[in-house]
């Protein structure tokens, strides 16, 4: 029985998907809205942003290519999901836009980037029940009163692996095999369902999981970044709950804050009172908690 390795390690991604164009174009057409379908593409080497930390080293570019109309597509597999991801692929696709144009050359040549994004966490808390089990987020440039009216150039695709759930539609066949074969696919598989089998392009695909169509050097490499995932996932997390811890106490001080001045304006309003009925300086210090130079301001004022 045949050893499965998961496809959306960064070192098993990158086989299916920066290895194989027709794999490649198979998925970025079920996965955007294109109104042209892309034929063929080639490969970028080298990358848009230089690893600048540990926690983020992990985030580079997985797969970046060009059709031959030079529409330009990032694809990327984040196994856990972190504040600044969105920022990065912003700027990732804006530096892949902006690269593409020389000095002789005009604004009018710039072609549209896209950016596909699987990410292996829920990241969107939807108010909308109706909605909040949606995976499939598709940002443009649109005006804000009109969403038709749009300003091309940048898209970006975010889909939530953890929330989908396969809808057998005809139409979006493709979506659903892609989509699955990276959700139902892992070490833990024993069998791969018919329907994978079934189609070429994802039968294929699982071929490229067999744990025997790997090295040993290419294994090691395959749970070094699982640990080196689970490490930058542990920094985050013990960052956030560093930042709650922080965050509560801050919270604490401030009612004891406000709680201290509550005291204080109760005292003042006892004390001038007591000062107005002719108590004594003295016995007004005593009732109230406030201290005779205190209660000597207080009295001048009344």
């Amino acid at each position: 029985m045949a050893n499965y390795l998961d496809p959306k390690n960064d070192l098993t991604f990158k086989r299916v998907f920066g290895e194989h164009k027709h794999l490649c174009i198979s998925l970025l057409n079920s996965m955007l809205t294109l109104d042209t379908p892309i034929v063929d593409i080639e490969y970028n080497t080298g990358e848009l942003v230089p690893e600048l930390t540990d926690v983020l080293r992990n985030t580079i570019v997985d797969v970046r290519c060009t059709a031959k109309d030079k529409r330009q597509f990032l694809v990327e597999m984040q196994l856990f999901w972190y504040d600044a991801f969105t920022r990065r692929i912003l700027f990732n696709a804006s530096k892949a836009y902006t690269m593409q144009l020389d000095i002789s050359e005009q604004f009018k040549t710039l072609k549209p980037v896209y950016s596909l994004n699987f990410i292996n966490e829920n990241f969107i808390k939807s108010p909308d029940k109706e909605n909040e089990n949606e995976y499939y987020h598709h940002y443009k440039i649109v005006n804000i009163k009109d969403t038709k009216k749009q300003i091309e150039g940048l898209e970006f695709v975010f889909l939530e692996l953890p929330k989908f759930k396969p809808q057998n539609r005809a139409e979006k066949k493709m979506q659903d095999l892609w989509l699955r074969f990276l959700t139902e696919v892992d070490e833990n598989s024993k069998e791969i369902p018919p329907e994978f089998l079934n189609d070429e392009l994802i039968c294929e695909a699982v071929g490229y999981m067999e744990k025997a169509a790997y090295t040993k050097e290419q294994l090691a490499a395959y749970d070094k970044y699982k640990i080196d995932v689970m490490s930058a996932q542990s920094m985050i997390n013990d960052a956030e709950e560093k930042g709650i811890a922080i965050g509560i106490e801050k919270g604490r001080a401030e009612e004891r804050a406000i709680s201290d001045v509550k005291l204080q304006e109760k005292a003042i309003f006892i004390a001038e009172n007591a000062l107005k009925k002719g108590m004594s300086i003295e016995d007004t210090s005593d009732i109230t908690g406030l201290s005779i130079q205190q209660i000597e301001e207080l009295k001048k004022q009344i």
